[in-house]
């Protein structure tokens, strides 16, 4: 990936699923020519609103300052005071911000699949970026992972990845087990059995914790996702840590190459011992400062896919 890498082009970004390699590839590519200085400019002033109906704080605020790193206007949104309130559906408040002439949609919805209705109008003109969808996707998050995977090793092809933790419930897994496997990565999966599905076997296999921890490249653990389940089966939290999270005894045997991911929030002493967040071979702090430069890359590429 030498030399200036131009924008590619994309209509909207969903997921990670309608992309081939070479554009996955290349907007890894251009988030790494942004990190080392490169700034993209426009001749005519482009507007993004973030929509975001569940919480969030890294993606929205690393969109955030990608937007504003790119010299895009944000318009400000709070469901809370808009008329979401008075029932207002997702589409036609995207349908008035298309139409006040807004360039580009960021969406956080819990509704899977929520952006099949607003790519197919023929009247919504803002391109639609999917910034997760239920239990559905994260395909941004899903870019900035693959960044800090290709940083730390230049490849893909061969290298033995770790997916651990809350699986069924885990967009972010959805997202990186199909694309890390289209890239040649080997996958293997770890946690909960009740929180394994059968259909994660076309991806990868699973192995246990004490066994995977000492063959891995990318040991990437998963936040048990409170919102989407009310238990944590029949452990507590310690428990948990105790039975599949990563603490410093496990982490003493991973290889030496080895690194930590984890898409944050963490929940500190149950999916890694918290003394691990910030150890020398953890990459979640990276993680967070390459979702910037990731979003950028991907604003950059919709709004030069735009028609007209």
């Amino acid at each position: 990936m030498g030399g200036v890498i131009e924008s590619i082009q994309l209509e909207h970004f969903v997921s990670v699923e309608a992309l081939t390699n070479e554009e996955v590839l290349a907007l890894i590519g251009r988030a790494g020519e942004f990190k080392k200085g490169v700034h993209p400019s426009y001749d005519d002033k482009k507007y993004a609103v973030n929509l975001f109906f569940e919480n969030s704080t890294r993606t929205h605020k690393s969109f955030e300052m990608a937007e504003n790193k790119m010299g895009i206007k944000v318009i400000d949104f709070e469901p809370s005071t808009s008329s979401v309130t008075k029932g207002e559906s997702l589409y036609d408040t995207v349908l008035t911000m298309s139409a006040i002439g807004v360039d580009v949609a960021v969406i956080r919805h819990p509704s899977e699949a929520f952006y099949s209705e607003l790519i197919a109008s023929p009247t919504i003109t803002c391109s639609i970026i999917n910034g997760g969808d239920g239990a559905g996707q994260h395909p941004s998050q899903c870019l900035l992972d693959l960044m800090t995977i290709y940083e730390e090793f230049g490849y893909f092809e061969g290298l033995k990845v770790a997916i651990v933790g809350d699986l069924t419930h885990s967009r972010v897994a959805r997202s990186n087990m199909q694309m890390l496997k289209r890239l040649g990565a080997t996958l293997y999966f770890s946690g909960p059995p009740e929180w394994y599905d059968e259909s994660f076997d076309q991806y990868g296999q699973y192995v246990p914790m004490d066994d995977l921890i000492k063959i891995v490249d990318v040991m990437m653990l998963l936040r048990i996702q409170h919102e989407r389940h009310e238990t944590y089966g029949n452990f507590s939290k310690p428990a948990y840590l105790t039975m599949y999270g990563l603490t410093e005894s496990r982490e003493s045997k991973m290889l030496d190459h080895a690194i930590i991911m984890h898409p944050a929030p963490v929940n500190r002493d149950v999916e890694l011992q918290s003394t691990l967040l910030e150890c020398p071979r953890a990459r979640i702090v990276a993680q967070m400062a390459n979702g910037v430069f990731t979003r950028m890359a991907i604003l950059e590429a919709v709004l030069a896919g735009q028609k007209g």
